[in-house]
């Protein structure tokens, strides 16, 4: 029982709780993030979402571990193979899986598409919507297929009502879009408040274990690229996914940033195409589509995501600066990354970069960070500087040390099959992955050990 009302100022960017206002957060280091909020202080420790789930259940005592047997058929195939990968296996029952992109890059749309596939195979599917009204929802079902009877949807916004819904329809898979549009009457703030979305993050959570159903929830992101609301929120739930790329472009990557049940390597590619999401089984092909020939500064890489290869473009410009500070940018590569990459071909190879403008492009729009892709970018800058094509059928990857030596990089078997498969003929690694790998026919393995050796391979 509430004893009276108070305020507290929260962070919009983490969540951290103050007493007073602070103009930037001692948490994250934001600034003029802090808004006052109602908070209910309760005679108990616990939150009315863990009280309320307390009076349904008994009190249960400790089990042993060895006595615990494992469900069957704990994971449901979402009948995506790319989001099953990114999962880990499929949809794991009981979970809480968070979903989070842009405005229109296609969250709803996969969610549906998913929804109509699960309910086409039996499943009891409950789609709740805050954003759209019922009509503009089958628009949207109709656009992306027929769904089965056992699709229902529903349009509501209280958390009280909703969870009476769940309990007495008990369905298998519940999508909320989004989480910023619900509310609990117990929180005096308004919809999209750190409060509500942390109380209504820790009710659904305790409906999704109590209940053992799974729960989809959709949560927008800011332009810093960080869900909308407190970041307590991805660590309350099992699953982060990301949902990438560009809402003007056809791709969409969906990229695991949390599982509690899998790896968070994977990633799965998608194309928006007219009737909805179409999965892209080798973005490696999809990547390279368009390659210019003959041309400098380009050189595929491969770099790998989880269990799967994927080679792309590298694009480098070196040229002449008339800027006192010569221009640097980086678009889908670590900015920070290739100015010391730069600096170690400066350093090692007598370069003059220091009077060069320098822009580095991974082509496709799709970032990468993996180190292996630093001699990628070296061989594309080097091949600008020097206006020398590079071989469209060599591909490359290694990383690369401040004293220009050339490192190994794990799983290079997978990467020269993958380059194999797609017709490629020569590949240029670091010399110590080719110990440990055996004789691959149909291809030619270079191996360097210093950014002097690649110098030559030019």
């Amino acid at each position: 029982m509430a004893k009276g009302k108070t305020t507290a100022f929260f962070c919009q960017n983490c969540g951290y709780e103050s007493a007073k206002w602070m103009g930037q957060c001692p948490a994250c280091r934001e600034w003029n993030t802090f808004v006052e909020e109602p908070v209910v202080k309760t005679t108990g420790t616990k939150t009315s979402a863990a009280a309320g789930s307390t009076r349904r259940m008994q009190l249960q005592e400790p089990s042993r571990l060895v006595s615990i047997k494992p469900q069957e058929n704990l994971r449901i195939s979402t009948g995506m193979e790319e989001l099953d990968r990114v999962l880990g296996g499929g949809i794991v029952t009981g979970s809480l899986v968070l979903v989070g992109g842009d405005p229109g890059i296609g969250k709803s749309t996969l969610l549906l598409q998913v929804c109509k596939t699960l309910a086409n195979r039996g499943k009891k599917v409950l789609y709740i919507s805050g954003e759209e009204s019922a009509q503009q929802i089958k628009i949207r079902a109709d656009r992306v297929g027929e769904a089965g009877d056992d699709l229902l949807i529903l349009c509501e916004t209280n958390l009280g009502d909703i969870r009476e819904i769940l309990e007495r329809s008990k369905p298998e898979i519940v999508v909320i879009d989004s989480i910023q549009t619900m509310y609990s009457e117990s929180v005096n703030s308004a919809p999209g408040s750190v409060s509500q979305v942390r109380e209504a993050t820790g009710i659904l959570m305790q409906l999704a274990k109590v209940l053992g159903i799974t729960i989809f929830i959709v949560g927008h992101v800011t332009k810093e690229g960080v869900v909308a609301g407190p970041r307590v929120l991805e660590h309350m739930v099992d699953t982060v996914l990301y949902f990438e790329g560009d809402r003007h472009a056809s791709y969409r990557v969906l990229r695991g940033v949390k599982n509690r049940f899998g790896s968070t390597n994977e990633i799965g590619v998608f194309e928006m195409q007219e009737k909805g999401l179409v999965e892209v089984p080798n973005p490696s092909e999809y990547m390279l589509s368009g390659r210019p020939e003959n041309a400098s500064g380009s050189v595929v890489a491969c770099s790998m995501e989880g269990t799967r290869p994927i080679l792309v473009e590298i694009q480098a410009l070196v040229c002449q600066s008339n800027l006192p500070m010569p221009r640097r940018t980086a678009n889908g590569a670590d900015y920070n990354r290739v100015n010391l990459l730069m600096a170690v071909l400066e350093k090692r190879l007598g370069l003059r970069l220091g009077v060069c403008d320098a822009y580095v492009n991974i082509a496709g729009g799709i970032r990468m960070n993996e180190p292996a892709m630093d001699l990628g970018i070296v061989m594309a800058i080097l091949s600008s500087y020097r206006d020398k094509p590079i071989d469209e059928k060599t591909i490359v990857f290694g990383e690369v040390g401040l004293s220009g030596e050339v490192r190994a990089v794990s799983q290079a078997a997978q990467r020269v099959q993958e380059a194999k498969k797609l017709g490629f003929h020569t590949v240029i690694m670091p010399a110590v992955s080719i110990r440990g790998m055996g004789k691959i026919d149909g291809i030619e393995i270079i191996g360097v050990r210093t950014l002097k050796d690649v110098l030559r391979s030019l």
